[in-house]
């Protein structure tokens, strides 16, 4: 149940990774294009977040329509989703075009010229793709509502693939730079978003009609309502980018070496390039407590909370220690790490600021672990309110906050304290919370909320 839930979100994760990669070791683009893939992530990830509201949220309408034997409700809310996203995401699309210079200036473009002159053209082609990506991620959850998590993770193997491939050849061969990277990124996409019309067209458990096909406000109010979790803790994560973003242009402006024009992209690129590996850990960590969720769910419906107190702990257990290998990972081998995004091609400053990030920004990974694991079980007992709160401190009042306050006394090396600051103190909000859920678990007279467990289903965004 679980290895569907990893791959899939290991291979979101990687589409993005693998384009910095490649940009790194392209010696025309390095640093420069790594900072420029930095400032646009989040802007993608804003996208996203509408995606999974959409996507996430039918996923649970269509289950609960389906359990209910309400079949008209789960092919309109299809339809609806469909419709919805379709609008959303060209609205957005027509946003992003008429007010580029502007976004990226507030997600730190200006760093330096040629770091803003490359956002722009990477800005430019990724926002062309946004309409197919926000399809294929919003209706990922919808194919795995219908049964078929096999072929949902397929469709994002088969983008993720075809985006390794073009990127060499675009960036390399043709050298068509960060229009290279983008373009190979957008026929992924395309390809997603294909295999997702197919299948929509081949349900197993819903058949689409002409009639699905509409707004439907009544059913659009209630699945959107079911995904708001998703889509706040995506957005959180766009406040949090945007502070550290905004925080390693002013001071690294302020240090000694990157306040030099021609090293002043570094802290932004290498900043960008160790979050994506965090990205890479934490999708493992949303995939274990993902392929719980249906367990849970028997279980609790059936009274058996000592078997879910029980997978809580052995989740736990693993949480932390994928945390732990991935700790020795980037303590013990971080040069080794860094060499994979072109540290060849780059100044000493480069690899030396690089060994200091991923050895600071992520020596808290185990406590990072156990904090998603515990956020994401949280909504599968019922308890979304909690989940969506304890995320939110999180990411909007320790990861905003922390950001914005630690430079004043640390300057650039305050940005790299801010991560694990705050996953100490979210480590201690959750230690409270898990307390009380084991009690909760404890007590056959304290039932657990029943009402979002169905809900809880397909909300494993990262």
């Amino acid at each position: 149940m679980q290895s569907p839930c990893i791959i899939s979100l290991l291979v979101a994760a990687l589409y993005n990774i693998v384009d910095q990669i490649f940009i790194a070791n392209a010696s025309y683009l390095g640093s420069y294009g790594n900072a420029a893939n930095t400032v646009v992530y989040p802007l993608t990830v804003i996208a996203l977040a509408v995606a999974v509201m959409i996507g996430d949220g039918a996923c649970a309408f269509v289950s609960i329509s389906l359990g209910a034997g309400r079949r008209e409700n789960a092919h309109k809310s299809i339809g609806s989703a469909i419709l919805l996203c379709v609008i959303s995401s060209l609205v957005l699309t027509a946003v992003y075009f008429v007010f580029a210079d502007a976004i990226l200036t507030a997600f730190g473009g200006r760093v330096n010229k040629e770091t803003f002159r490359q956002a722009k053209s990477y800005f430019f082609w990724i926002t062309v793709g946004i309409p197919f990506y926000m399809f294929g991620q919003a209706m990922n959850p919808v194919i795995r509502s219908d049964g078929s998590p096999k072929f949902a993770m397929i469709s994002t193997l088969a983008g993720a693939v075809m985006n390794i491939i073009l990127d060499p050849i675009f960036i390399f061969a043709f050298k068509w730079g960060m229009m290279g990277a983008a373009v190979a990124t957008i026929l992924g996409q395309i390809l997603t978003a294909a295999l997702a019309v197919w299948y929509l067209f081949h349900m197993k458990a819903v058949k689409l009609e002409k009639s699905s096909f509409g707004l439907h406000l009544r059913l659009a109010k209630q699945y959107l309502a079911l995904g708001m979790t998703s889509f706040l803790s995506q957005i959180s994560l766009v406040a949090s980018m945007m502070a550290i973003n905004n925080m390693i242009q002013k001071y690294g402006a302020q240090d000694a070496v990157f306040t030099l024009p021609q090293y002043a992209q570094i802290p932004m690129a290498v900043v960008g390039i160790v979050m994506k590996f965090f990205q890479i850990v934490i999708s493992i960590a949303v995939g274990l407590a993902a392929g719980c969720i249906p367990v849970v769910g028997y279980n609790v419906g059936a009274g058996r909370y000592d078997r879910v107190k029980a997978l809580f702990t052995r989740l736990l257990i693993c949480e932390a220690a994928v945390g732990a290998v991935a700790l020795v990972i980037v303590e013990f081998f971080p040069q080794q790490l860094i060499g994979i995004f072109g540290a060849a091609n780059e100044s000493e400053a480069y690899t030396t600021f690089a060994i200091k990030a991923f050895r600071t920004y992520l020596c808290m990974m185990p406590l990072a672990m156990v904090n998603k694991g515990t956020f994401i079980f949280l909504q599968s007992v019922g308890k979304a309110f909690a989940s969506t709160m304890i995320s939110l401190i999180r990411e909007v009042v320790f990861g905003v906050g922390f950001a914005l306050l630690l430079p004043l006394r640390f300057g650039l090396d305050g940005v790299l304290y801010s991560m694990p600051v705050s996953d100490v103190l979210t480590f201690i909000v959750a230690v409270a919370v898990i307390r009380a859920t084991y009690r909760q678990f404890s007590n056959p007279l304290e039932k657990l909320p029943a009402k979002n467990l169905n809900s809880s289903e397909c909300t494993i965004s990262i």
